[in-house]
């Protein structure tokens, strides 16, 4: 639009045009193109703007997202070193019930096993003040007594969620 203009303005200048109806139509297109071009420039720096604007927010989003990754990066540094402590304890404790399960006899293991499976994974549970820790209710005076008969080798379960009792000083006996 410029260059038209400019070419318009040189040849209205120059004096090759003589008709005044030619002369008066050059002077109404280099006003019309003055108007267009202002028009074009206001649109070029609304639009400036906005990518300005939106460049700032880029410039922000990016700093946000990367202060969000470097949180995920310290949560899953943890979450990766607290998966290993968890796989360290886990081979201790595996090895710790190994030994211990050797010395009980094979029909209460797999009856342990059992109930470990059907229970969510606790097979058994401590009897404390004659309420089972396994479903949290406590034994009627009927199973108490029955417990307090029942001799210390006995395997005693709970007659509400079928979990072994493990009797202490604390059940209420």
């Amino acid at each position: 639009m410029r260059q038209r203009a400019a070419r318009d303005q040189k040849r209205l200048d120059s004096g090759a045009i003589t008709s005044p109806k030619d002369l008066e139509n050059l002077q109404k297109e280099i006003a019309s193109l003055a108007r267009r071009q202002g028009d074009l420039e206001d649109v070029v720096l609304e639009v400036m703007e906005r990518r300005e604007s939106a460049q700032e927010r880029v410039n922000e989003l990016t700093e946000r997202v990367g202060s969000v990754q470097s949180k995920i990066d310290d949560a899953t540094g943890r979450r990766d070193a607290a998966t290993a402590d968890l796989d360290r304890e886990a081979g201790t404790v595996t090895k710790e019930r190994e030994v211990v399960a050797g010395s009980i006899p094979a029909d209460l293991l797999k009856l342990y096993d059992k109930l470990r499976q059907q229970q969510g994974g606790v097979g058994a549970a401590k009897l404390y003040q004659r309420r089972c820790e396994g479903c949290r209710l406590e034994l009627n005076i009927t199973e108490v007594n029955e417990v307090k008969a029942a001799s210390p080798d006995t395997v005693v379960r709970c007659e509400n969620c079928r979990r072994i009792l493990v009797r202490t000083s604390e059940s209420g006996l």
